[in-house]
């Protein structure tokens, strides 16, 4: 009986920063997982992630055309929101994030 009342208030303990830890995952952690951000206007920012369905929805940019610079291998810059989005096409990985005063 000890054990199991020691074993249900570290659980106690720690069942927080578990669903924490879970919430902060979603729609932001690799493409297709949790919420996503975009559609609803999300501005993103460097570090975050675009989830799937935000990358997928977001357009191919060429970057000559728009002023930016090159992206590096495996990365591609996608418009959203009225934003320059340059992200890893592997993860959604945001490195760069700018606002497209064109627009």
């Amino acid at each position: 009986m000890k054990t199991f009342l020691i074993a249900a208030a570290a659980l106690s303990l720690i069942a927080p920063s578990i669903a924490s830890a879970q919430g902060h995952d979603q729609g932001q952690g690799h493409p297709g997982w949790g919420q996503e951000y975009g559609a609803g206007g999300h501005q993103f920012r460097n570090g975050e992630h675009m989830g799937y369905n935000d990358w997928s929805g977001a357009q191919p940019v060429d970057y000559r055309q728009h002023h930016l610079r090159r992206p590096p291998h495996g990365y591609e810059w996608r418009e959203s929101n009225g934003q320059y989005i340059l992200a890893a096409v592997a993860t959604g990985a945001i490195i760069s994030a700018i606002v497209n005063s064109g627009r």
